[in-house]
This record gives C-alpha cells, sequence and structure tokens, in this order.
C-alpha cells in the first residue's frame, strides 16, 4: 500500500520477502537463510536488521493494519464529493491493498495466530479501527442502516476484497484495470444490496 517512489530499503526489501516465502511455503517453512538469498544477504546478515522471523511477521502484520488505517484516516481527512465519494475512495484503497499486496493477506489469515498475544491484539485493535471508520461512512451513505447491520457489511466487503490470493496467479486475472474496476462494482454491489 506505500505511495512512496523511492527505491524499497533493505529492510522494506526483506520484509516483501519475506511476506512472498512466507504466503508461499508458511512461516515455519521458511529459513533465514532462503529470506536473505531473495534479497543478496547471508541468512546471518539478516539479523542486522531483524531479531528473527517473529519480528519480521509481526512487521508485516502488525505493519498493514496500521498502513490501511492510516491510509483510511487520510482519505477522510482528504474527502470531497460528500459521503459517496469517500466511500469510493476507501473502497478504491482497499483494492489496492487486495491488489498489490496479496501475500500479506495469505499471511494473516494463516500466520495471525503465531503472534505474540500483544502484537495479535494491536493488529486486532487496528483493525477494529479500520472497521469501524468505514462503518461511520457506510451509515452516511445509507442512513437506514442499523449499526450492526453497517458493520456486517463491511466486513462482508472486506471478505468479497480480500479474496484476491484465491482468484489465481497474477497473470490469470484479467488486467489490474479490469480486476479492479470489477472488484469496486462488486463492492457496491454489496453495500448497496445491504442497504436496500
Amino acid at each position: 500500500m506505500a505511495t512512496r517512489t523511492d527505491a524499497p530499503t533493505r529492510r522494506e526489501q526483506i520484509l516483501k520477502e519475506a511476506a512472498r516465502l512466507f504466503a508461499e511455503r508458511g512461516f515455519h517453512g521458511v529459513g533465514v537463510d532462503e529470506i536473505g538469498a531473495a534479497v543478496g544477504i547471508s541468512g546471518p546478515g539478516l539479523y542486522r536488521h531483524f531479531p528473527g522471523k517473529d519480528a519480521m511477521l509481526a512487521e508485516l502484520l502488525v505493519g498493514i493494519s496500521g498502513q490501511l488505517l492510516t491510509g483510511g484516516k487520510r482519505r477522510v481527512a482528504e474527502a470531497q464529493g460528500g459521503a459517496e465519494g469517500l466511500l469510493d475512495s476507501l473502497i478504491e484503497g482497499h483494492i489496492d491493498f487486495a491488489l498489490d499486496d496479496r501475500p500479506l493477506i495469505t499471511l494473516h489469515d494463516r500466520e495471525l495466530d503465531r503472534l505474540r498475544d500483544s502484537d495479535r491484539k494491536l493488529v486486532r485493535q487496528l483493525q477494529r479501527q479500520y472497521v469501524e471508520l468505514w462503518v461511520e461512512v457506510v451509515r452516511e451513505v445509507y442512513p437506514g442502516l442499523a449499526e450492526p447491520t453497517a458493520r456486517s457489511a463491511v466486513h462482508s466487503v472486506f471478505g468479497l476484497l480480500n479474496s484476491t490470493p484465491h482468484l489465481g496467479r497474477p497473470g490469470s486475472l484479467p488486467g489490474r484495470a479490469a480486476t479492479a474496476e470489477l472488484l469496486h462494482r462488486m463492492a457496491r454491489g454489496a453495500f448497496e444490496a445491504a442497504g436496500a
């Protein structure tokens, strides 16, 4: 979900490759030597950047939850065009995450329970705040929706958007723009159905 155009730092390269490898083979199926090789450094060289694989996993999952929340808050602060436009903007931001960070979705689904309790609680806290941000916007667009229904609708839309790792290999999708447009229409359709 990064919007920077700078070259990634070594630390960012390590995290990206760790996410990819963990998603492909599972957290315990990947060693530090493999992660190091993927970024061109020795396995032990990783310890200059991270104390171990657990720290990488925590930074990946806490980090993406924090980025989603920060991005959502930024979209709210910069909103123009009322609640409808804001909802579209939130959907677009989440679609960018769902298409560009697919390994993190797989990683979250499979490995969240491997985090220390404090890190897992932080992930859940950040996610709840992100959901509540959406709930508020959805209820502005569909004022007849009760709060629990709006919350269920938001979770359902997240499930739809976060299904991207199951859509097939990246090359098998109809193209990023077409996939993003389809996901956007489906998300809005789900909210319309909830608000009907």
